[in-house]
């Protein structure tokens, strides 16, 4: 007999707030799926499921998302747990969320559209299930934060950018313009961008410079007591 066969049982989930960035239409994305099962079938939802008996919760996400997006090597961390008695009408469930930072472009599309998954804005969400819209904003709250003091920002964008795709992906996660200026020379002051002989052409007729984010050069630097600052409040 189990030791704590007396106890209540509940029912332990994670949900994963995938955050997508679509340098096209220069908007933060939020995959989202419609519910399968009830309660609220048919209703839009974040990725979430049961975390099984052998599994840790960050093994139970990891699986989420390769399941999800066919991605196993993606920036993810826990966010928060939730875990009013009542916020899922459907049994006593407490959920652990985790937002990940991908590249859209490197979502297997085809395992996407078989999961049903859609790619929404942040700015034009639909009605959300449960307190799925409170993780969401809490998520949002410390991918902000998280710009802020670590490179996070390049997890989301294709391995060569240029600085005004950068400054769009910032934009848009903040949700609000930024000084040109100011930005520019705070970034290229930590000296983590290696400028490439190559130009997107396809924007501007000038063309805009290529960079890439040299991930090595951080870490080299963070053993030194460096601190990534790009508050652009």
């Amino acid at each position: 007999m189990s030791l704590y066969s007396k106890v209540a049982k509940h029912l332990v989930a994670v949900d994963c707030i995938i955050f997508g960035y679509d340098v096209l239409d220069k908007e933060i994305k939020l995959l989202l799926l419609k519910r399968s099962i009830e309660p609220s079938r048919g209703k839009w939802s974040l990725a979430g499921g049961w975390v099984k008996e052998d599994e840790s919760l960050d093994e139970a996400a990891s699986r989420l998302l390769l399941n999800l997006t066919g991605l196993n090597n993606v920036f993810m961390e826990q966010s928060y747990t939730y875990g009013s008695v009542n916020r899922d009408p459907g049994a006593r469930v407490i959920s652990t969320t985790y937002f990940a930072l991908t590249k859209i472009q490197n979502i297997d599309n085809k395992l996407r559209e078989l999961n049903g998954a859609h790619w929404r804005p942040i700015s034009s969400l639909p009605e959300l299930v449960f307190d799925h819209p409170a993780m969401v904003d809490k998520a949002l709250t410390e991918l902000r934060r998280q710009i802020k003091v670590k490179p996070v920002g390049f997890e989301l964008l294709p391995e060569k950018f240029t600085l005004v795709q950068l400054q769009d992906l910032y934009e848009a996660i903040y949700q609000k313009i930024i000084d040109k200026r100011n930005f520019r020379k705070r970034l290229l002051s930590m000296n983590l961008l290696h400028k490439l002989d190559e130009k997107e052409t396809n924007t501007s007729r000038r063309g805009a410079f290529y960079y890439q984010f040299i991930q090595e050069r951080y870490n080299n630097f963070r053993k030194n007591g460096f601190y990534f600052n790009l508050d652009v409040n």
